[in-house]
């Protein structure tokens, strides 16, 4: 083979590339042992719509270096979760009598996710992910929004059939100026809700980019971020190929995760 024909070979390969974004696994017992485990809808989202090799990291809780799972990956993805952070990481006592919580993603998130952004690496956050990302930059949440005067129910119906509990629920106001806004071109849109925690102080450095109609924060953006920094509240990730919205801001992760990806192979 030519000079040529093996460049033009290298350049066919490098497209066909794609980055590699870790979704964080949870930790949960099925019968007897213990799982790493993602949901399949976390998965399709990422392959499908941000064009990425999605990889399940298990939740090392420290076993394995921070530093050594940032070299590593393009990008990174905190996906949903039936469990909750637990209410010590952001200096509160338990309000719920029970509670599902997964230390083990805890203690491999919170520490994980501040020193990735520093470095630049692309970081995707929904629902427990938007959580999250608020608490390791030193914001709370409230245990049982519902209860919180002045804020809505944001909880789903849980017998109704999944296409109606991820079905459109409200509206959200787009911060003017943001980067949510810049994404998608648009000042509202409608999302849907299927939570019972949310953010009540916003930690510092994280910019509002999107509030529901109680005022809630629905999305934010850390702003010293060196690269795509984002998180929701609402569910994108649900048959997100159908959903412009969705489309457009998991491609814009999956395009920063192709940039990281050319830099560190440069």
């Amino acid at each position: 083979m030519n000079e040529s024909k093996q460049n033009a070979s290298a350049a066919v390969e490098e497209n066909a590339r794609r980055p590699l974004v870790a979704i964080i696994s949870d930790l949960r017992q099925v019968g007897l042992h213990p799982f790493h485990m993602v949901g399949d809808k976390y998965i399709q989202a990422v392959e499908r719509c941000a064009g990425a090799l999605p990889v399940l990291l298990p939740a090392f809780a420290g076993s394995v270096s921070d530093s050594e799972l940032i070299d590593r990956f393009d990008g990174i993805f905190l996906s949903g979760s039936p469990s909750n952070i637990e209410p010590q990481r952001y200096g509160r006592a338990p309000q719920k009598a029970e509670d599902m919580n997964d230390p083990q993603r805890d203690a491999t998130v919170l520490g994980l996710v501040p020193a990735a952004i520093r470095a630049g690496v692309p970081v995707f956050g929904v629902c427990r992910g938007f959580q999250e990302m608020n608490v390791a930059f030193g914001g709370s949440l409230h245990q049982e929004v519902h209860k919180v005067a002045g804020l809505s129910d944001h909880r789903e119906d849980k017998d109704d059939p999944l296409d109606e509990q991820y079905g459109p629920a409200h509206e959200v106001r787009l911060a003017p100026g943001g980067v949510m806004s810049g994404l998608l071109g648009l000042e509202r849109i409608v999302v849907n809700s299927l939570h019972g925690q949310g953010i009540d102080g916003l930690a510092p450095g994280l910019k509002v980019e999107a509030t529901a109609p109680d005022g809630l924060i629905e999305a934010y953006s850390v702003g010293a971020a060196k690269s795509f920094a984002l998180a929701v509240q609402w569910h994108p990730e649900w048959k997100a190929w159908e959903n412009p919205v969705s489309v457009k801001l998991f491609a814009a992760f999956g395009e920063a995760c192709r940039k990281r990806m050319q830099a560190r192979q440069s």
